[in-house]
Formats: C-alpha cells, structure tokens, sequence
C-alpha cells in the first residue's frame, strides 16, 4: 500500500538518539537529556489554577469557536500592543491555532498548492520544511551560514540576504511564501528591526507572504527584545506571524498559539480550520486569557532561566575546550561540532556523546542538510544538570582540550 504524503519522508534521525537514550537508561545511566526541546519549567500556577476552575463548568464542555474566544483573542491583542506597539484587529486579524505546528501546517495548505514554491532558511524547523512539501509545494533553501564564528555572525544580514535574492531568482516556479523564525530554531540567531523592514521590502517587491514564526518571542538575550514583523512598515500588506503560549509562558501541552496579521490570510486560514476543528478545549482558551492578562511579565521570568542556563552551559563548554558562541535567543545553542571529532558527521557525533558521555544531543542534520556538523543542546535542565553534563562531556569527549 502506498502513502503518498509520507513515502518520500527521511527517517526522522532523532529517533536514533532516542532510542539510545533509552537504552542507556535501561542499562541504569543516567542520561542528562539536552535533546529534545520540551520545556521543564512550570506553567504560570494562575493557568494551572483558572483552568482547573473552569473545567468544573459543564457548560465549558461543550464545542468552543475554533478561531479562539473573543477575550482571548482581545487579550492577545493588548499584549501585541504592550510588547511591541503594534494594534491588531481581534475580530479580523488573530486567530487562535492548536499549536504552532497545527497552524503552520494549515497554512501551508492555504498558500501553497502543486506547481507553487516556498524559501525557507536551512538548517530549520523540521515542520518549516515540511508544511510546505505536505502542501505539494517545491522548496527552496536559503543557508544560515558561518554563525558559529563571529566576524560571520556580523555579516549574517548580508549574506541572508544575498542567498535569498538567488533563491528566488533561480528556477521556476516563482516562489510565493517565505518562512522565517527569529530568534531562530536551531541556530538562535536574532535580528533587529532594520531586518524584518527588508524582509517585508522584499515580499513587497515581489507578491509574496512571510510567515514569522516567532516561537521565541519573549526569550532574546542580553536585554534584547526580539522585533516582531509586525512592527515594519507596511507589513500587513504581506505578512502574518505565529505567536505561541509555549516558550513565552511554559505551557508547551497546552497547545496554545495564535496566527496575527495579515486579514485576508488569516481569515483564509480560519475559513479552512472551520471544516478541521471545533477549537481548543474552552477551559484552556479561559485559563490561557487570565494568564495573558494576569501574568504578562512571566515571560522575564522564563527569559532569564533560560539565559542563565545558556550562560552555564558556554562557560562549561569552553572550559574544556569546546568554543560555543552565545545565541542572541531561544532555548537552545547550536555547537559545531568540535574539530577533533570533525571526521565525525552529526548523527554519529551525537550518538556516540550519548553513549560515552550519557548526554543527549540532536543531530544538526535532522534540522536539514545545513546542520549538518553541528549539534544542538535544548536549555530543558537546571543548572546543575548542565554543569553534570560538562563533567559527563570532559569525561568522554577525551579529544577535546
């Protein structure tokens, strides 16, 4: 029998570590998991307590709108409007998504169709390069080079920008989506405002959508509030951006995220989710509102744990030889793989640091043929976890330093 959406999918790689992962845990050794990037920090106890209120309501039991709760979307809007100056329409241009990758997929079937193309960066988001591919669309990929070395890293504008004009100018047919995320997963790269203005000049310029997911919103490095696209000029022209309830504010199984922007996009996707879903549970729609309302500074909060996390975990690599640059966000850090172990590649380098040093990794290959020699560590342990993890790597890692 044939399967035709999945037949051509690669074996998902990180199931490899996984399944190491989980023998060496059978075996009895302890496995400090930096893999998989599911947040360990709490929900906000406000979430946990208004949900829990209104689930002893049997009239909540019942089918919710799928495009989100009136107050809920206007909650969504005040936050835009306090984090980034930027005035939403709840009614025309926010919808409420289960999860960031429910809404992407979906509105990749609204944009894209066979015979049409997408640019997304690579490395990626693994549902950045298969949303568009499940729609039947052709990919273009425009490569995040050179950030591990810094003098690159100041260049990195520039040569986005390069690659992306001969994405699009190359081949046929014309793409009409681009997908970005920043700061970025895995690479966490961050970039300014002047940045998302090009973007959108760009798509302007050429008929096309942007689609931001701005999973990390709220965790930017070093003071750094990372821009939402929004805020450039003329960016409801071309632009919608995906907000989630996940990093922000710790409730990754909550499923909880928005799609914002662009009217004419969103109310395409909400007219597609219509014959797809009868909404989130409402419980979660009202426990997700007061949280927005109630504790809009939880997001600091998060922020800084992760920082300090990050700042834990470079400090130790580089003690024993293995130079990581800072992200500018996001909650994880994208290593290049060490030069010692170079002859290695991405699965075989992360697969034998489970096995001779009982830490889990994710193979930079599994975010796309542009991650590969490189790994990537999930900030999802405390501290002390982390500086284990750094005895665990001296310990087995015995080409470094």
């Amino acid at each position: 029998m044939e399967f035709r959406r999945i037949t051509n999918l690669p074996p998902y790689v990180f199931t490899i570590i996984n399944n190491l992962k989980v023998e060496a845990r059978r075996a009895g050794n302890d496995v400090i998991d930096l893999g998989f990037g599911n947040p360990d920090i709490p929900s906000p106890d406000i979430a946990v307590a208004k949900l829990a209120e209104a689930a002893q309501n049997p009239r909540n039991h019942r089918y919710s709108l799928s495009r989100g709760l009136p107050k809920l979307r206007e909650a969504v809007a005040g936050y835009y409007k306090q984090t980034w100056d930027v005035d939403l329409d709840p009614e025309l241009e926010i919808t409420n998504t289960i999860g960031s990758k429910e809404g992407f997929s979906h509105l990749m079937w609204v944009l894209l169709d066979h015979d049409d193309a997408a640019i997304v960066p690579s490395p990626s988001y693994p549902i950045h390069m298969y949303g568009p591919l499940f729609a039947g669309a052709d990919l273009r990929q425009v490569p995040m080079r050179g950030l591990s070395h810094p003098e690159a890293r100041d260049n990195f504008a520039e040569d986005f920008f390069d690659n992306l004009h001969t994405a699009y100018d190359v081949g046929w047919p014309k793409p009409r989506v681009l997908v970005i995320s920043f700061p970025h997963n895995p690479t966490g790269a961050s970039v300014d405002l002047d940045f998302m203005q090009r973007v959108v000049d760009f798509c302007r310029d050429r008929d096309m959508i942007v689609v931001h997911d701005f999973a990390y919103a709220d965790i930017g490095f070093d003071g750094v509030q990372p821009p939402s696209i929004l805020q450039a000029e003329g960016a409801k022209e071309v632009a919608v951006e995906q907000y989630s309830m996940t990093k922000s504010f710790s409730m990754a199984g909550w499923r909880c995220a928005f799609m914002l922007g662009n009217a004419e996009v969103v109310q395409a996707l909400v007219k597609l989710k219509s014959y797809l879903d009868y909404g989130m549970f409402q419980p979660v729609q009202i426990a997700a509102t007061v949280t927005i309302n109630e504790a809009s500074e939880f997001p600091k909060e998060v922020c800084a744990t992760y920082e300090s996390r990050c700042d834990t975990l470079i400090d130790g690599l580089e003690r024993i030889g293995w130079h990581v640059p800072k992200p500018g966000g996001s909650m994880f850090v994208w290593a290049p793989i060490p030069e010692a172990y170079a002859e290695m590649d991405s699965v075989e380098f992360c697969s034998m640091v489970v096995e001779e040093c009982d830490v889990a990794l994710s193979p930079g290959v599994g975010f796309g043929p542009g991650g590969e020699g490189y790994a990537r560590f999930a900030l999802i342990e405390n501290e002390k976890r982390i500086q284990q993890a750094i005895r665990n790597l001296r310990r087995g890692l015995t080409k470094l330093g």
